[in-house]
């Protein structure tokens, strides 16, 4: 049995779907993007699929991901961990559809029936978070996520604090203490800013405190940390096992979020995982992507005893013209009960794509990307 063929699909909002045949007619979709660089990584994996893979077993998923991985003399970063990831999932899926098996059970079996899974509310620059978090509670959910800020100068005024403490403290007073709220910095903040918020938000007791930095500036997180009781996250623009080593040394994060599409894909993720469980490090994957992304995590959540809780984009502001469950033969695999999903049970990633509605939307002009943010005097603002 032979990798035959692959095609690649960008969609709405801002998804890159991969597409791979077998020689036996088995079908394996992947979801490789960088949001926002789609086309970038989408030449990507075209270089890894006809450089390496086309006319190879497709059941040697570890193989293929050193080779992947190992076979270019410059390695990790966004956009090729990302084509490996997508590439990835769709071996796992390919490898579960053929042993008619879901892909958690390949890797060790169930850890639970059911993964807990948070909502967002709020946009880019939140504003009635307050009404928005009801809502989401009153539909089933358990924990929500909000950022914390919008863009913010280097050093802000006390004005600037009193603003995002105030946002918080109205989704603490809408949803009660019974609900968790998970504060996203989305590395807009500088380090003394962060530490003036998370002493600031400490009273309201999120969640977790994310990405309070930059990823090039994780050495600051000790002394973030020190700042407050939450715990804290990071992880979504970190790649390989190898970015999380240094920082789980640390000592100071208590939940990681790599990404199934940005951070090497099945494989990458649940070594990545079975790390932080060494550390007494929870697993909550980064996904504010589209419905294969969303269903390797939860294979990987379903066999990951340190797994936390899964983010999930279902009516997240980017999902403006497609949302997550459109391009699913069955929506019903992630229905949303009382804040957890089940663990799909059919075969390989346990979701069957639409393909003649993906074929469709991919006639779309996509080309989404980040807006660029400036402060007032005219400089560039963290996103």
């Amino acid at each position: 049995m032979q990798i035959t063929d692959y095609e690649l699909f960008e969609v709405p909002p801002r998804w890159l779907f991969l597409k791979l045949t077998t020689s036996d007619g088995t079908v394996g979709w992947g979801e490789p993007v960088v949001e926002g660089r789609a086309h970038t990584v989408r030449a990507a994996v075209e270089e890894l699929l006809d450089n390496y893979l086309l006319g190879e077993d497709p059941t040697r998923i570890e193989d293929h991901w050193q080779a992947m991985y190992r076979g270019g003399f410059y390695r990790g970063g966004p956009v090729l961990m990302s084509a490996i990831a997508g590439v990835d999932q769709a071996l796992w899926d390919v490898k579960g559809k053929q042993l008619d098996a879901p892909v958690h059970e390949l890797l060790g079996g169930r850890a639970r029936d059911r993964i807990r899974v948070y909502q967002w509310i709020g946009g880019d620059r939140p504003a009635d978070v307050g009404k928005a978090a009801r809502e989401k509670v009153d539909a089933g959910f358990t924990a929500l996520k909000m950022n914390a800020t919008s863009e913010l100068r280097r050093i802000d005024t006390p004005a600037a604090v009193e603003d995002a403490v105030e946002r918080v403290a109205t989704v603490r007073d809408a949803v009660g203490n019974e609900v968790d709220i998970g504060v996203d910095f989305h590395g807009r903040v500088s380090k003394p800013m962060a530490k003036r918020l998370a002493a600031a938000f400490d009273p309201y007791d999120p969640f977790f405190l994310e990405e309070p930095v930059l990823p090039e500036h994780n050495d600051a997180l000790p002394e973030i940390a020190a700042h407050t009781s939450a715990p804290i996250a990071t992880g979504e623009r970190m790649y390989s096992r190898w970015d999380f080593k240094e920082v789980l040394e640390q000592g100071s994060v208590d939940v990681i979020q790599p990404d199934l599409s940005h951070a090497g894909g099945i494989t990458e993720v649940k070594k990545i995982a079975s790390m932080a469980e060494a550390y007494d490090v929870a697993l909550a994957p980064h996904c504010p992507l589209g419905p294969i992304a969303l269903a390797s995590c939860i294979q990987v959540d379903a066999c990951t005893p340190n797994a936390l809780i899964q983010e999930q984009s279902l009516d997240i502001h980017y999902n403006d013209t497609n949302d997550v469950l459109d391009y699913l033969v069955d929506d019903g695999v992630f229905e949303y009960r009382d804040g957890y999903v089940d663990i799909p049970t059919a075969p390989g990633l346990g979701i069957e794509i639409d393909e003649e509605y993906v074929r469709e939307r991919a006639e779309q002009d996509v080309n989404w990307h980040n807006p660029v943010w400036r402060h007032d005097d005219g400089s560039v603002a963290e996103w």
